[in-house]
């Protein structure tokens, strides 16, 4: 495969994880065939092993490759039949919507954790964790407005770091080499408050998109859990299935759908 041009504008790891995803999905690498090492990677690229390894850390994730160590990396057999589905951060999506992502911090200050949160970070309700709440925004219109929880551990990690312009992910992920590998998701609905519906400069009682996310890192280790309202005029979510023919079992098995992608959509 020719080795593509590093593009500005879009991280790393993410194109050469694409890169390698094409030549599996090609076939120049097949089935339990190894990937290169990630010397050879890093030479390729010119990219650092961190940046290597978080390549690599995506296609696992995502049932595409499997790691042995000391051995290196190989092609799935097949694709897992559900693998991580990844939601792309507030930056990446704006940025794709061809908006400038920018975000005000209104809270940043520990408390003693509610249960609920203490429950989903694996934490002793009371104990404390840092809260962090910001209006999230795309060419300075509100979009969302969100509320994250982080251990103390993690927390300690971006203090200092600036909220506005960067996200959560970014700064533990290039400042310290923590990845954002899997998580839980939760979808719902509800009305507008009148303090959110300030903040998103809608109608109270207007219906908002509420995404609820607990995000974990190696060792399935909590990182935060966060909860995100969105504006239902502005943002909405795709995703993509692809039905497995070769998938064993019964006829209704057969017809199971695994993701394959999950977007977010500006309206």
């Amino acid at each position: 495969m020719d080795v593509p041009v590093i593009r500005q504008g879009i991280p790393r790891h993410e194109q050469i994880s694409s890169w390698l995803r094409e030549g599996i999905d090609s076939g120049t690498w097949g089935p339990d065939a190894r990937l290169p090492s990630e010397n050879e990677l890093c030479e390729t690229f010119s990219v650092s092993r961190v940046t290597i390894r978080r390549a690599l850390q995506t296609l696992e994730a995502d049932g595409v490759i499997y790691r042995r160590h000391g051995l290196g990396s190989f092609v799935c057999p097949r694709k897992m039949a559900q693998g991580l589905v990844r939601l792309t951060d507030f930056a990446q999506d704006m940025l794709r919507a061809g908006k400038v992502p920018t975000s005000e911090v209104l809270h940043r200050a520990y408390e003693a954790s509610p249960a609920e949160i203490a429950e989903n970070l694996a934490l002793s309700p009371g104990d404390p964790v840092l809260r962090i709440d910001r209006l999230r925004m795309g060419d300075q219109e509100p979009i969302a407005f969100d509320r994250t929880w982080i251990p103390p551990f993690y927390a300690q990690l971006i203090e200092g770091g600036d909220l506005t312009g960067e996200t959560l992910y970014q700064l533990l992920e290039r400042e310290h080499g923590i990845p954002v590998l899997s998580g839980r998701y939760r979808i719902a609905a509800e009305s507008a408050g009148a303090e959110i519906a300030e903040r998103l400069q809608v109608p109270p009682g207007t219906a908002l998109l509420v995404l609820e996310r607990m995000t974990r890192t190696v060792g399935d280790r909590a990182i935060y859990f966060q909860r995100r309202v969105y504006r239902a005029d502005r943002m909405s979510y795709e995703l993509e299935v692809a039905r497995d023919p070769r998938q064993p079992g019964t006829e209704a098995d057969a017809g199971v759908m695994p993701l394959r992608e999950f977007d977010a959509v500006m309206a």
